[in-house]
């Protein structure tokens, strides 16, 4: 239990490393985005584990990973600037 909870850390963590270096532009400051993935990796595994019970690990380490990949997602800015008019008065 404890390897697998240390192998979604881990995948967490790669996962927000890669997040970080496509995305450089539309995420916020890297240790956001590492503690985020790993703490969405670790919940996720939690979550996929309490779900399915013990015994699955491939499936854990799945869910782990989109459950990071989910909370990651909620970091992105949006790519362009929006344009906002005022309205006439």
């Amino acid at each position: 239990m404890i390897f697998e909870a240390l192998g979604s850390a881990v995948l967490g963590l790669i996962l927000a490393w890669a997040g970080a270096h496509r995305l450089v532009h539309r995420l916020p400051a890297r240790p956001l985005v590492y503690s985020t993935g790993v703490a969405g990796a670790l919940f996720g595994d939690f979550v996929t584990r309490t779900a399915l019970g013990p015994g699955t690990v491939l499936l854990s380490l799945l869910g782990a990973a989109v459950i990071s990949v989910a909370s990651l997602s909620l970091l992105l800015r949006p790519a362009g600037r929006l344009r906002r008019r005022s309205a006439p008065a």
